[in-house]
């Protein structure tokens, strides 16, 4: 991988819609100070008819990339000239890295997302089953790292369940996936349970999961909420009330960012670094 000069100006970009609330410019201003690079990284709202337009535009010199949130993860697929193997996988995208005019898909949210569940205190070598909240993107890299990298039996669990069935289909090749109303879910095997729904995010009060099924989670039984703001959403609280350890998604927020910024530049910056500028940002703990 070609370093960067450090005196060229680089560009990266948040592609997303809404896109005014990320906190992600703080990472990588950070990021770009403590390499010592010329870099600036801005959060623009795409809608979605004006994602390809947006897509070609990273292929200009000096821009290292984009990170996609919210709506585009899915729909960027088709305006890329390739995906790594995992992207592909997942069937997610959510950092386009550009080199040479041609702009590769990659998903930093998985590794992300398992880094944060180990540094939360998640078990690898547990037998319990993970649930997943969710049948969007998110929810696609979330299944991925149980069923790749955990190897653990794992149910999606949807409000639309023709979704949470289709992504079960589709990773079906990768383990023991089952979509099911969470009714039917097996909560005593449950070890851990994922929100990858954006269920929290604009209202703290809403939750993805009824309290009569948290309350049948084995008492070891990690919650991570990829939701970072609010810190603590209601499910996060309703876990806490019941005993069970609750992360919200600051940690997978700090280390997809980290790979992501790795993947632009070849410089490898300590996740820390993200940790303190989303703090001093005023992201809550």
């Amino acid at each position: 991988m070609t370093v960067p000069d450090p005196d060229q100006a680089l560009r990266a970009y948040l592609y997303a819609d809404p896109a005014a609330h990320s906190l992600s410019p703080h990472m990588h201003a950070a990021a770009f100070a403590h390499a010592g690079l010329n870099g600036t990284y801005e959060a623009r709202r795409v809608l979605p008819a004006d994602l390809p337009q947006a897509v070609q535009a990273l292929r200009s010199a000096g821009t290292l990339g984009a990170n996609l949130s919210l709506p585009h993860k899915e729909t960027v697929l088709p305006l890329l000239d390739d995906l790594s193997s995992a992207a592909r996988l997942i069937g997610a995208v959510n950092t386009i890295v550009h080199r040479g005019g041609q702009l590769s898909g990659d998903n930093t949210d998985a590794p992300g997302l398992l880094a944060a569940l180990r540094d939360a205190g998640l078990d690898d070598a547990g037998r319990g089953s993970v649930v997943i909240l969710g049948a969007g993107g998110a929810a696609r890299a979330a299944a991925f790292v149980a069923l790749s990298d955990l190897a653990r039996p794992t149910w999606v669990v949807n409000r639309t369940l023709g979704r949470a069935q289709a992504l079960a289909a589709d990773f079906s090749g990768l383990g023991n996936v089952q979509a099911a109303p969470a009714i039917d879910v097996p909560w005593e095997a449950a070890q851990v349970v994922i929100n990858a729904s954006s269920a929290g995010l604009n209202d703290p009060d809403q939750t993805p999961l009824d309290a009569t099924f948290l309350a049948r989670l084995p008492a070891g039984a990690l919650i991570y909420d990829m939701v970072y703001k609010p810190a603590e959403t209601r499910l996060i609280r309703e876990a806490h009330a019941r005993g069970l350890r609750a992360h919200n998604g600051l940690g997978m927020l700090a280390h997809q960012a980290r790979l992501a910024f790795q993947a632009w530049t070849g410089t490898d910056v300590p996740v820390q670094v993200f940790l303190d500028a989303l703090r001093a940002a005023g992201a809550p703990r």
